[in-house]
């Protein structure tokens, strides 16, 4: 098992930027690729961003290219989720998950988090 707690959300601007953290705890954090999702009201939960056990591998959904950033500290059993240039339609709750092998399908991820809402006001 590992528990997964994010922070970091909260109203922004539009433009503005918010980091998003997931900390972890359990199991040994460097065993799991580390994805974060995100759900608007009514919507699926979509893809956002995934990193490999070793930091190295970044997978990015369209959306979120050159705008976030995905990171994570091993030591610190940490994921974090640097958004930058935000806009209105990123407004969701935000999601960390965790799984053995990459994968962008939420249907995939064994372990989540409870979530974190962020609102991008226009």
């Amino acid at each position: 098992q590992v528990q997964l707690v994010e922070s970091g959300g909260g109203l922004v601007q539009a433009g503005g930027s918010l980091r998003l953290s997931c900390a972890a705890s359990g199991r040994t954090f460097s065993g799991f690729v580390m994805g974060w999702f995100r759900q608007a009201p009514g919507k699926e939960r979509d893809f956002v961003a995934a990193i490999g056990r070793g930091g190295v591998s970044r997978y990015y959904a369209d959306s979120a290219k050159g705008r976030f950033t995905i990171s994570r500290d091993n030591a610190k059993n940490t994921v974090y989720l640097q958004m930058n240039s935000l806009k209105p339609e990123d407004t969701a709750n935000y999601y960390c998950a965790a799984r053995t092998y990459y994968s962008n399908s939420a249907y995939d991820y064994n372990y989540w988090g409870q979530g974190t809402h962020v609102t991008v006001s226009s």
